[in-house]
């Protein structure tokens, strides 16, 4: 049984939940919340893409990459 709350397909991947890579990767992570925020969001869009919504989760990655390097720049 699919369980879209606890468990839910596209997010895990090889055995590997998206949720404990992003807590991974943020480790050390010298950003603002708002930095973090735009970088994981990012990742998680691009994480799912191929399983749930393709170019749309594409387009989302990219919005919050332009978020982030906007910040980043100012």
């Amino acid at each position: 049984m699919i369980d879209n709350v606890n468990k839910p397909p596209h997010y895990n991947k090889a055995s590997i939940e998206c949720i404990d890579a992003m807590s991974a990767m943020a480790e050390g992570a010298n950003l603002t919340a708002h930095q973090a925020y735009c970088w994981q969001n990012s990742f998680k869009y691009l994480w799912r893409f191929p399983y749930k919504n393709g170019v749309e989760d594409l387009k989302k990655a990219q919005w919050y990459l332009d978020r982030l390097i906007k910040d980043l720049e100012e």
